[in-house]
């Protein structure tokens, strides 16, 4: 399991019931840094989504090689998650972007269980664009 992805599960696992859980992925959502509305396009926004979400990957701006995200949601819960995967993502080049094992993550994280079927499948799709974004942006 990738280093930043054992720190993610391991501060969730201090957390306990997962009540605390998503009080801790709301809050992540809250802490998100504002998305420049200039990236809120079609072109970054997840279709397959429920909630309106939007995911911008762009170059780092002090790492060369690098990538660094944006995101966006309209929905609590899911813009935590939308703020653990910008978290998790920038500052990655995109062959890690691209070996990043998501699916460890939300296995470890209980997401399946606790989230709709259809936010599942959203919460997938989120991963698959930013995953596409860092493949164009891949020099």
């Amino acid at each position: 399991m990738d280093s930043d992805i054992g720190e993610i599960v391991e501060n969730f696992e201090l957390l306990g019931d997962w009540e605390s859980r998503y009080q801790y992925l709301v809050e992540l959502g809250e802490r998100l840094a504002p998305m420049p509305g200039a990236h809120k396009t079609d072109a970054n926004r997840v279709v397959e989504c429920m909630s309106l979400v939007h995911v911008a990957a762009h170059p780092h701006p002090e790492r060369s090689g690098r990538l660094a995200y944006w995101g966006d949601c309209d929905t609590a819960i899911i813009k935590g998650v939308v703020a653990l995967l910008v978290g998790l993502f920038s500052d990655k080049t995109p062959d890690e972007i691209e070996s990043l094992d998501v699916d460890a993550l939300f296995q470890a994280l209980q997401l399946e269980e606790h989230l709709s079927p259809n936010r599942h499948v959203g919460v997938y799709a989120i991963v698959n664009k930013m995953k596409a974004q860092a493949r164009l942006l891949a020099v």
